[in-house]
């Protein structure tokens, strides 16, 4: 038998902690449309825009604006991407009205206007996916919260899940067991001894290394400058670096040119006041999908994989909502429907039937027994947390 209670926000290590995989898994295979957001120990937000368990664009962390201005000059050097030519084309921009971020509209934009390809967004958006999962898996512990959006629609190529976590993975790796694992690609390089460093360096070599290394470009920056990979470049600094020649000293991010996302900052949630939401089914796939689904929602969980045991543990939780299977072993969904509904605390709690079949007699012999609604599996997580919103607030205006 398996009872647990989470809290809504679950604490990870990105790419060695097994149970970050099975989430990403669970959001593609529910299907999530809507916010995923990960923040770091020190408050750091990172916040990815979800389409039926696709990835269409991520943003936050430390510079969501120079990473968004490097990878345009990176992978569309053609477009004019400064302050002011990006403030006339975000004239028609209202971040009220906005699902995603104005650089997913840009983007659009852009792409509307023929002025960049399907390719080159491809490329622009995995780029910054990567970028951006590589920052997370640098903080090391995060915690998640998920935030349901049906309406999010994909104007643009969206990036598979698995695959963006497998290459950004890749380049974590190659960072992590290299000899510059403990400094960030998001620090900017500045001469600190320019003499020491004339004297060590060719004429050439000193030349380009002053016009780079300035102390307002990070690592990243310099690399697309250079055309160069930034490990690669991170690499031939090290030893500068080592002799107190150059030094790595964290920069400002570029004044974005709209206000701070507020989907970036949502609400902190309160475990103890989030309503409680019940499971009931011997499918442990079901329990754990139900699980991670209503855990990053910011509602407390109750799973219960043995049927035998659920009325005696329903009446010491007493949850606020309950999702019921209908067939499990030595009983069913029927039974402990209407004995819950005998009981005085149980009479107006939601209860809804989860099932695989679709049966006209199923949902009338649901009804009679005092089902609240009725759901067909496989779990579709925009449906199930509408189910939800909905008869919680139906019980709210009931009492």
């Amino acid at each position: 038998m398996t009872v647990k209670v989470l809290n809504p926000n679950v604490s990870f290590s990105l790419f060695t902690a097994s149970k970050q995989v099975q989430f990403i898994q669970t959001l593609k295979r529910i299907r999530f449309s809507g916010h995923l957001i990960l923040t770091s120990p020190d408050n750091q937000k990172w916040l990815f825009f979800l389409c039926q368990g696709h990835l269409m664009y991520a943003t936050g962390g430390t510079h969501p604006v120079r990473r968004w201005l490097r990878n345009v000059a990176a992978h569309s050097p053609h477009l004019k991407a400064d302050r002011l030519a990006i403030q006339r084309d975000l004239a028609g921009f209202n971040q009220a009205d906005c699902k995603t971020s104005w650089q997913y509209y840009l983007l659009s934009l852009w792409a509307k206007q023929q002025k960049i390809t399907d390719e080159q967004v491809t490329h622009l958006i995995q780029s910054v996916i990567t970028e951006v999962l590589f920052d997370i898996a640098h903080a090391k512990q995060t915690t998640y919260q998920i935030k349901q959006d049906n309406t999010l629609s994909t104007e643009l190529p969206v990036i598979d899940v698995e695959e963006a976590i497998a290459e950004a993975n890749q380049l974590w790796q190659a960072w992590h067991h290299d000899l510059v694992a403990d400094y960030s690609p998001n620090l900017a390089p500045v001469i600190r001894q320019p003499k020491a460093l004339e004297a060590r360096t060719s004429e050439a070599v000193y030349h380009l290394l002053s016009k780079l290394l300035d102390g307002k470009h990070t690592l990243r920056d310099v690399a697309v400058q250079m055309k160069r990979d930034v490990l690669q470049v991170t690499r031939s600094l090290l030893p500068y670096i080592r002799w107190g020649l150059v030094e790595l000293i964290c920069i400002p991010d570029l004044p974005s040119p709209v206000k701070q996302e507020s989907s970036e900052n949502p609400p902190a949630t309160t475990q103890s006041t989030q309503p409680l939401i019940a499971c009931v089914d011997d499918s442990p796939l079901v329990c754990n999908t139900m699980e991670k689904l209503l855990n990053a929602s910011g509602y407390r969980s109750l799973v219960i994989d043995d049927g035998l045991r659920a009325i005696a543990l329903l009446i010491a939780r007493k949850p606020d909502l309950i999702f019921l299977d209908l067939v499990m072993p030595n009983t069913n969904g029927y039974e402990i429907c209407a004995k819950l509904r005998k009981l005085q605390a149980f009479q107006n709690t939601p209860i809804v039937i989860l099932t695989g079949k679709d049966g006209i007699v199923d949902r009338v012999r649901a009804k009679l027994v005092g089902a609240s609604d009725f759901l067909n599996k496989p779990i579709d997580a925009g449906i199930v947390l509408n189910v939800i919103s909905k008869h919680l607030k139906q019980t709210v205006v009931n009492h």
